[in-house]
């Protein structure tokens, strides 16, 4: 079950690096704040969890999952962690929030040899396997999803205007770089761009100045609940570009329902995860499977966001890591399994897109597609396409 505050060490624990009776896997979400909305991934994993220890657990030990609240302040996520590190015995934290959060906390975890998996960003930071041995990211790098788009643009609108809302932080940098550099030479086809920041609630003034730059497209960099308003925004203002949003947007539940379901209408983005939504798995069995533990294991949880699956993903995929340990539960060994992921594929990940890691590769995704939302869910657009523009460097 979640823990909504933090939870004593029993006196009888085994020291953490051995495990023990039980798996203790520490967290750090936003469960209050501005970026709330993300608090489902952390949500969905406690419920999966809990589904796993239910069926057994793990090698015959149950997961212990401590999730605790930072609302996204990189101080809060210090003192969290260390509580749940030196007073709560957790083996090693899994899928914490955010870029600066996780960027807090990463010196600390690294000095004492802690796993930090999965860390639920994709920023490049995470993959730096030489200079942060116990730090190793998750999903597709924002870097490598800007890169995406703008080959995208290039080939679908070659002759377009673009302007970009993007968030004043290492995530909306991140994206917007790899933007221009995927666009190279024809990078001036950005004829706008305005950053906000994240606590920001009003963008009106911002979406003005951008639809009157003249441009025909408009990329979203930001959270979910700036994304809403930009999208209603824009409609209101009778101003209908290809609106492209980035991924950590693109769930119904948190950004299109609440712009208006008709205003979304055409949104691209990029996945790399089945929408349960999507009539096209209607049949699917591990989608069949994902609605049965929704309706079992996290009734409140909404099938349409999309960071209930992410959530789901990613405890699977840590879920692999623990399993391919056996009985040796060290946190040497957890680093080395999950460094020794070979063409795993989650139940719930696209066609196509595997995850693969190496004592060299920390970044598990590589590969995501383009979608575009019809009113109802969102839609492949193309194929499968590798994320991975240059080879794996020899510490990335």
């Amino acid at each position: 079950m979640l823990a909504a505050a933090p939870l004593r060490a029993q006196q009888a624990q085994a020291a953490p690096d051995a495990a023990g009776s039980e798996i203790r896997v520490g967290n750090v979400m936003p469960y209050t704040g501005p970026l709330a909305a993300f608090a489902t991934i952390g949500r969905a994993e406690a419920a999966y969890f809990d589904m796993i220890n239910e069926h057994g657990g793990i090698n015959g030990r149950k997961v212990k999952f401590v999730s605790v609240d930072d609302s996204s302040n990189p101080k809060t996520a210090m003192e969290q962690t260390r509580d749940l590190v030196e007073k709560q015995d957790v083996l090693l934290m899994f899928g914490s929030f955010g870029t600066p959060s996780n960027l807090a906390v990463r010196k600390y975890l690294n000095e004492r040899k802690i796993p930090q998996l999965f860390v639920a960003s994709g920023d490049e930071e995470w993959a730096h396997p030489r200079a942060f041995p116990w730090t190793m990211g998750w999903q597709p790098t924002f870097r490598a999803e800007g890169q995406i788009y703008a080959n995208y643009i290039q080939a679908a609108y070659p002759s377009c205007k673009i302007a970009v809302l993007w968030q004043n932080d290492q995530f909306g940098r991140d994206l917007f770089r790899g933007l221009q550099e995927g666009l190279g030479d024809t990078a001036g086809m950005i004829v706008a761009d305005l950053a906000f920041d994240a606590s920001e609630t009003a963008i009106q003034n911002q979406i003005g100045i951008l639809k009157n730059s003249g441009a025909d497209i408009l990329v979203f960099d930001g959270a979910p609940a700036i994304a809403a308003r930009a999208i209603r925004v824009a409609a209101d203002l009778d101003w209908h570009p290809v609106f492209i949003l980035d991924n950590a947007s693109a769930s119904i539940a948190s950004a299109l329902r609440p712009a208006g379901l008709q205003n979304s209408l055409g949104v691209i983005s990029t996945s790399f995860l089945k929408d349960a939504g999507d009539a096209a798995w209607k049949n699917d069995p591990q989608i069949k499977a994902w609605d049965a533990f929704m309706d079992k294991y996290y009734p409140d949880g909404d099938k349409d966001d999309i960071y209930a699956v992410f959530g789901y993903a990613a405890a699977d995929t840590l879920m692999q890591v623990l399993r391919q340990c056996g009985d040796d539960l060290s946190r040497d060994n957890i680093m080395r399994q999950a460094a020794s992921l070979k063409d795993y594929q989650s139940p719930i990940a696209l066609p196509g897109i595997v995850i693969n890691t190496g004592p060299k590769d920390f970044r598990p995704i590589k590969q995501m597609r383009l979608v575009q939302f019809d009113g109802n869910a969102w839609q492949p657009i193309g194929d499968v396409i590798e994320s991975a523009f240059t080879a794996v460097r020899e510490d990335n």
